[in-house]
């Protein structure tokens, strides 16, 4: 299949997903130039987009029918099966040529099944899911984690350049989704342990913006420290990233760690205590929401601890 260079104002992009990270990434495409067709389950989450000049289409296939490169970044794997692969779906919009780039974190075999489904049409499809949050996604400082063909991820350049700081092909068809689970690996038992040692400071009777101070510049220091640190100690936990996507990645991880052989006890542990953050109402709050869950199993009001 040949490959053809992404040009702003010339390639047209679609994007379909328009939540905490995808309204972002889209308006700095928006931004660097980009004409943008978009679709979301919910018109109303799009509106700033279309107010930034975006154009709105009724289908994820009506999306691809007018665009050249379709971007994608939903919920769960049943999410993205259903926008890319569906009967109204991302494919059956596409022509020769076009590209889909799925952003989601998704299961690594759905991504391969997409490529090969993809390809006996033409059609290159791309899988980056993405690392950095909320933050992250405002201040197009993602890292982007991509599987698909080398020749097909360097076209899209201009498209990373303008969402991400640190872009790296790490192989073919599902090989940026394994990448993610490595992050969110590390991201697990990263977090369990920022909470713990919060709720030991405040147990100690330390000021923990004090605590945070000395400890974030040395060896313990973390982008989940230094970046939702000051959010825990300030009862802040909106969504950063949805504690229930947060538990769908981590099932994800270990169905591939069970389906390799490995045993990951502290995978399993945190997606234990995950599961306990959801099932106390907070769903829907960011990742960092673990800080509740934790202070209640010491009997401690997390949140009532500052007044």
């Amino acid at each position: 299949m040949t490959t053809t260079q992404v040009v702003p104002g010339i390639t047209r992009i679609g994007w379909i997903g328009t939540g905490v990270m995808g309204r972002s990434m889209c308006g700095h495409l928006l931004d660097a130039g980009f004409a943008v067709t978009v679709h979301n389950r919910t018109r109303q989450k799009a509106q700033p987009l279309l107010d930034q000049g975006a154009r709105w289409a009724d289908s994820p296939k009506a999306v691809a029918q007018a665009s050249d490169v379709v971007f994608t970044i939903v919920g769960y794997p049943a999410d993205v099966r259903s926008v890319i692969l569906g009967p109204d779906g991302v494919l059956a919009g596409c022509t020769s040529g076009n590209t889909i780039v799925d952003m989601t974190t998704s299961e690594p075999s759905l991504a391969v099944e997409i490529a090969a489904a993809a390809a006996r049409l033409g059609v290159h499809a791309v899988d980056a899911p993405v690392s950095g949050g909320d933050v992250g996604a405002r201040e197009a400082r993602l890292s982007i984690m991509i599987g698909g063909d080398a020749d097909v991820v360097a076209t899209l350049e201009p498209c990373w350049r303008a969402m991400g700081k640190t872009i790296v092909r790490q192989g073919g068809p599902g090989a940026g989704q394994h990448a993610k689970m490595v992050n969110q690996v590390l991201i697990a038992s990263g977090m369990v342990g920022v909470c713990e040692a919060l709720l030991y400071g405040y147990k100690a009777g330390l000021d923990l913006d004090t605590v945070l101070e000395s400890v974030a510049s040395g060896a313990a220091g973390s982008w989940s420290l230094s970046n939702l640190g000051p959010r825990i100690i300030g009862n802040r936990f909106e969504p950063g990233f949805f504690v229930e996507h947060f538990i769908k990645d981590m099932g994800i991880a270990l169905a591939e760690s069970k389906r390799m052989g490995l045993s990951m006890p502290g995978l399993a542990l945190a997606h234990q205590l995950y599961l306990s953050v959801a099932a106390g109402g907070h769903a829907r709050d960011g990742t960092h929401a673990l800080q509740l869950a934790l202070a209640a199993m010491s009997g401690v009001d997390w949140v009532r601890r500052r007044s």
